[in-house]
């Protein structure tokens, strides 16, 4: 892509060799640990749900247990492989049997090493051929029914009610939605546990659960197949459960994933040690399933100036893009995020926004940038909200972005009722299709204002990764480099969830998934 903003080449390889190195150092500590929910995912992906009588899901009593027999530094693969061996049980008959308190697994005799190591990677293997399955029955719609194009238009369903939603989201499909998020209800990101089941009650969204993720799913492909076009389905794995809802939604045929431990630790208050674990295995699981990971810097211009904060969010995508590489996901699955959140009272503030999004485009090329829309300066008045969202459709198929997250004129009302994202969809469609070759069209003025302004938060994106890669990204997180929000290494949610490996420890799916399916 030939650079119109005559970004400085060497500057953005520098910048990506600091993040690189920032990210080698987490992984070091990433690799050394295990958490609860990472084993929990593991359950889920050999095939274990459900619950005991009183409601808690299997795969926490197991990882409980195991974690108070003192084996979770061990890891669930190797206790379940033995167990499997030895029982002749499926890993979901076991689960019911620890819930009943009739098997301890931690007591079973245990095998020879070699033939445990042998049967947890059998298991393993056995256990993807679904995600493997999914994978292939999405690229056959692909292939056949085809897609809109990108932007993909991108919009949210969050009644509380999943039987509510698929209705809302079926008439948002059949208006020209190519991606549906099903926005999770309030705090669910806070439980250290998955919810079972279908849900019809949720604040300000609804649950995410297997089941609706099946139900929604299978929605989503009726619709597609009425319309001629495959409706990708969005869901959040941010949050203390991560690993176990990419886990989820790699069985059940997700396309698009809310997946960034950053955004977990500034604006849910999550251990950082717990979650940028959690976020390895969950991204590997996305690599392998095909699924387009959303990452979060948007979020850091709701509390954080716009205008000055910038480069801020420019740092956490060159990082964002080394952590996805490391757990195999390849730069067409990356939707690194950023946002149209400048305060519209400011002189020249749309050349602002056009400069970093093309500047993003230049700097990702091949990634599907995910936009936001404004959010932070919707005040209710719904007309002048309604050409704010024009504006940034506009900036979006100026610079090709990726995923369009549609605003709505009602931001700072209401959740949008089906009418309100009629006409959000109506205004992205009239403006992609007149403007659909703007940005073939037009060049930016040499060292100019648009040009000016990418150069300057280049600059001190770059200047930043090499303070952080000398101090260490916990270091400057604890400072409130980013979102102006400080958090503490050992303070926040779930740090009690993670253990350091020993040396028995396995997890045969990581290498399974990294060496056959994330790069492909």
């Amino acid at each position: 892509m030939k650079s119109k903003l005559n970004l400085n080449q060497s500057l953005i390889n520098k910048a990506r060799t600091s993040a690189k190195n920032i990210a080698n150092n987490v992984q070091s500590f990433i690799d050394e640990h295990t958490t609860v929910t990472v084993e929990r995912a593991i359950l889920r992906l050999f095939g274990v749900d459900g619950t005991d009588e009183i409601g808690t899901p299997l795969p926490n009593i197991v990882i409980d247990n195991l974690k108070k027999a003192g084996g979770l530094s061990t890891g669930i693969v190797y206790f379940m492989a033995n167990a499997v061996l030895d029982t002749g049980l499926t890993p979901q008959e076991i689960a019911e049997n620890i819930a009943s308190g009739e098997i301890d697994i931690t007591k079973i005799s245990l095998k020879p090493e070699s033939e445990i190591i042998a049967k947890g990677g059998e298991m393993a293997k056995e256990a993807i051929k679904k995600i493997k399955t999914n994978r292939e029955k999405r690229d056959e719609y692909l292939k056949t029914i085809g897609e809109g194009p990108k932007p993909y238009i991108y919009v949210i369903v969050a009644t509380g009610n999943i039987y509510e939603d698929i209705i809302q989201a079926q008439a948002a499909g059949r208006q020209g939605a190519d991606v549906i998020a099903v926005i999770r209800t309030t705090g669910q990101s806070l439980l250290d546990y998955v919810p079972y089941g279908p849900t019809t009650e949720g604040f300000g969204g609804t649950y995410a659960t297997q089941e609706n993720f099946k139900l929604m799913r299978k929605a989503l492909d009726e619709v597609g197949e009425e319309v001629g076009r495959y409706i990708r389905l969005c869901n959040y794995c941010s949050g203390l459960c991560m690993p176990e809802i990419a886990a989820m939604g790699a069985l059940e045929r997700l396309d698009v994933m809310l997946n960034d431990a950053l955004y977990g630790i500034l604006f849910r208050d999550i251990n950082m040690q717990r979650t940028f674990v959690d976020q390895f295995f969950s991204r590997t699981i996305n690599g392998f399933a095909g699924v387009i990971i959303n990452t979060g810097e948007d979020n850091y211009l709701t509390t954080a100036d716009a205008v000055e904060e910038a480069h801020t969010v420019l740092a956490s995508q060159f990082m964002n893009e080394q952590f996805a590489l490391k757990a195999g996901i390849p730069e067409k699955q990356m939707g690194i995020g950023h946002a149209f959140e400048m305060d519209p009272n400011i002189e020249n503030g749309f050349l602002m926004e056009l400069a970093q999004a093309q500047m993003a485009r230049e700097i990702f090329p091949k990634a599907p940038l995910k936009y936001m829309p404004p959010t932070k300066f919707m005040t209710g008045n719904i007309f002048k909200g309604h050409l704010q969202d024009a504006l940034f459709n506009i900036i979006s198929i100026w610079t090709n972005q990726g995923i369009q997250l549609l605003g709505m004129m009602t931001e700072a009302i209401h959740t949008p009722f089906m009418a309100d994202r009629a006409l959000a969809i109506e205004n992205a469609k009239y403006i992609f299709n007149n403007m659909r070759n703007i940005g073939d069209e037009v060049e930016f003025k040499e060292n100019g204002m648009i040009q000016k302004r990418a150069t300057e938060v280049l600059e001190k994106a770059a200047e930043m990764l090499l303070e952080i890669e000398e101090e260490g990204l916990f270091s400057i997180i604890e400072q409130g480099k980013f979102g102006g929000v400080k958090r503490s290494r050992t303070g926040g949610k779930g740090l009690d969830g993670v253990v350091k490996k020993d040396e028995k420890y396995q997890n045969p799916f990581i290498l399974l998934m990294l060496n056959n399916g994330g790069r492909r």
